[in-house]
């Protein structure tokens, strides 16, 4: 995996995502590690985060990098006009990694190809968002005490869902049922349900969140990401069209787990936080040690 850039999560073979958690794992027992002070760690987010890029940059920190880059594309040469070619050939220049968020899909794959070090895709647009993906592999293993034959259910924004569209492909290579649950207009995207067909695993599309309370391991809760879309009014229309509730958890699988990629706006309702189905905070946590596995592997050091 050395020197190798992370785009997709197809970029990664099954064998792979298993190494990477158990590096996590011991990440996790000791994350004070200085193995990368010789490095530097660019991290370019041209689109807003926070536990993304705090964590990467915890993650980096914890390891002895140096961190540099940027959290707002205003206060950088973008704002002159700078091209995105010229800005990842800029900074690889200062760097040995950079971790790059950009609202245009696409944008990663094009780092990755003109860039001279090993660009990580922290989210492009409403493609793949592949390192949220391997902290939510890390986040179920944990929970469910394995990866394979697992009932997972994805609810909310399934058309523009970054997260969801990575965590499906990844998915398909642990015999994992899909259970659907989104408004018609945020169906999960045909390319992404390819990968399930050809992979002969099953899928069931819901409109109806209580349908799949009582068969789902994990519930992925997902935001209706108002930044996503063109028009306000079909934005409103389906805004609210799944709220989570403390009361709904009742008649759940006793291993049930809640996870959600963050932020959350209402569709959690805070007194699922005090459930032990709740996990989504362990989960933003579970980021750190699995981007330091990620640096790491990347740069050669483990």
């Amino acid at each position: 995996m050395k020197n190798r850039s992370l785009v997709s999560i197809t970029d990664y073979t099954k064998e792979e995502y298993i190494r990477i958690l158990n590096l996590a794992e011991e990440f996790e027992k000791n994350p004070t590690q200085r193995i990368l002070e010789d490095f530097v760690v660019a991290t370019l987010f041209f689109e807003p985060s926070t536990r993304t890029r705090l964590s990467f940059e915890s993650a980096a920190s914890r390891l002895g990098a140096k961190v540099i880059g940027f959290s707002d594309a205003s206060n950088s040469s973008v704002s002159k006009g700078e091209s995105l070619k010229d800005t990842i050939l800029t900074v690889s220049n200062y760097s040995d990694i950079i971790v790059m968020r950009h609202p245009r899909e696409g944008s990663a794959r094009f780092a990755s190809e003109v860039s001279t070090v090993p660009i990580i895709n922290a989210g492009d647009g409403g493609n793949q968002h592949p390192t949220q993906c391997l902290l939510d592999l890390y986040s179920i293993r944990k929970t469910q005490g394995k990866l394979d034959g697992l009932n997972v259910a994805f609810v909310g924004d399934l058309k523009y869902g970054r997260t969801v569209h990575s965590n499906v492909m990844a998915l398909c290579n642990f015999n994992t049922t899909f259970h659907l649950v989104s408004p018609l207009e945020l169906k999960l995207p045909s390319y992404v349900k390819m990968h399930i067909k050809s992979n002969n695993l099953n899928y069931h599309q819901y409109t109806d969140l209580s349908e799949v309370m009582p068969v789902a391991d994990i519930i992925y809760m997902t935001r209706i990401q108002k930044e996503r879309f063109s028009d306000p009014i079909e934005y409103e229309k389906v805004k609210n069209a799944y709220i989570l509730t403390a009361n709904m958890l009742s008649g759940c699988k006793e291993n049930m787990r809640v996870l959600h990629p963050l932020p959350r706006v209402n569709e959690i309702t805070e007194d699922v936080d005090a459930t032990k189905q709740a996990y989504y905070f362990q989960q933003a946590l579970n980021g750190v040690y699995v981007r330091q596995a990620l640096l790491a592997s990347i740069l050669g050091v483990k």
